[in-house]
Order: structure tokens, then sequence, then C-alpha cells
């Protein structure tokens, strides 16, 4: 290998860092964090295509930069047209899947995901739970992450790890009681919050486990200043009744 060669490779390994480096920059932070399975096979693309234009420097450059760009500007399209459809999200991202509710163990779910119970107990130990006994939910998110809320922090509004001899008496409570605040006595405790308007469109299965109607959510909506379903980025609710929501207009969230 002579000198002109090494000047080739480096030169090539130089432009394939900042394209690579560009292009992760341009498909967005969420690609810095834990990735998705379309993010993933982006990424792998990329280091691929990379990778073989340092190797053969007699393949010329623009047979790995025109397949580089074409990857960005799919994972750009792909990421602008979920933003708009939330269908086309769940088919590329998938649905979280809730692995426990309520203290119950769904294996079903486990095995549909191929999740084995040392993974689960492997990714709860790393939030200081020893045992799925503490666990009020626990959600296998589409990046693999295993989202934890332990018994009594809902209820409480306090992390897991606090003590005091009152914390199991609130929790117990909270389980059995029914909120009174604003017309919600229907709802008893429940451990997550449910979306009820998602980028316009109304989640009517929800609507229908709170036992409330359009109408109702018409109202709610209205009363924050929002006259249409269609003009509502998220609208959920707590298990102590409140409503949130926020508008499509709203720059701030």
């Amino acid at each position: 290998m002579n000198f002109s060669d090494v000047g080739a490779h480096i030169f090539r390994t130089m432009l394939m860092y900042f394209i690579v480096y560009a292009s992760i920059r341009i498909m967005g932070k969420r690609e810095i964090g834990k990735l998705s399975m379309f993010d993933l096979v982006v990424s792998i693309m990329l280091a691929e295509i990379a990778a073989f234009v340092i190797e053969d420097i007699n393949k010329p450059l623009f047979h790995g930069i025109v397949p580089m760009l074409t990857v960005l500007v799919v994972q750009i399209a792909m990421a602008f047209l979920s933003l708009k459809s939330r269908k086309l999200r769940l088919m590329i991202d998938g649905k979280p899947t809730v692995l426990i509710s309520k203290g119950k163990l769904h294996r079903d779910e486990m095995r549909k995901q191929r999740y084995n119970l040392d993974d689960l107990l492997l990714q709860l130990r790393e939030q200081n739970i020893d045992s799925i006994g503490e666990v009020e939910f626990a959600i296998l998110e589409t990046t693999g992450k295993l989202t934890v809320f332990p018994k009594g922090q809902s209820s409480s509004g306090s992390n897991s790890g606090s003590s005091g001899s009152g914390s199991t008496g609130s929790n117990s409570k909270a389980k059995g009681r029914k909120n009174k605040i604003d017309g919600f006595e229907n709802i008893k405790y429940e451990g997550l919050p449910l979306p009820l308007i998602m980028d316009g469109k109304v989640q009517d299965q929800n609507l229908e486990l709170i036992q409330k109607t359009r109408f109702w959510l018409k109202n709610q909506i209205q009363h924050k200043g929002i006259m249409d379903f269609k003009d509502v980025f998220i609208c959920s609710i707590d298990h102590n009744g409140k409503v949130y929501v926020s508008s499509k207009d709203d720059k701030d969230n």
C-alpha cells in the first residue's frame, strides 16, 4: 500500500465520519437515545454503506454517498408521515406491551415479545426492584426499555424509594376509593393515565372504560378553549380525574 492509498483511506474515513454524523443530527436526537426497530435498521445501513466506501477506495464516492442520502431521505419522510398518522407510527414502531398490570404477570404477552423472566428480573433489578410483587405496572416500550410503576407510586405521588408507615395505608385507600372531583365519580383508581384524544383522533375505547361520551369530552376541551377534536394534539385523564389538554396550536407543548 503506497502513500496515496493511505491518504485516500484517511480522506474517505473522515468524509464518511462527517456524513454519518450529519445524517444522525438531521434525523433528530431520538436516534442518539434508545433506538426503535426502524431507527436501528437505518443506523445499521448507514454504518454498512460507510464501511463499504472506506474499504474499497477503487469504488467512486458517489456509490456510497447516493445510497446514504437515499436512506436519509426515506427516514426523514417516514418520520414526517408518522407525525401526521398514529396508525403509521404503530406500524413502524409497534405498540408498548403491558407485561405486568395491577401486580399480575401477563405470560402470553411475554411469549409474544419473546421476553423471558431473566430479562424481566434483570430490568427490574436495574430499577432497584427486587420482586415482581412490588410492581403495579410494567410496560415494555418499543425501544426495549422497561417502564416500571411500583406499588404506591401512582397514588402517593412519590418515588418507590420513599419510606414511612403511611405509604401502605394510603395505597390501599387509593385503590378502593372513587374520585368525587368534577363529576368523575365513575372513575376508580387506575395506575396509568388514559389518552382520550391523540393527534385529533378520539380514543373511543378509552372513553368506554371511564363510562363517558364524546359529548362529555367535547365539553372538556371546550372548557380549555378548543372547539373541535381535530384541533387537539393530546387529551388524557389521570387516576385523579384530572384532564390534560394540549392543542395543536400550542407551541409550548
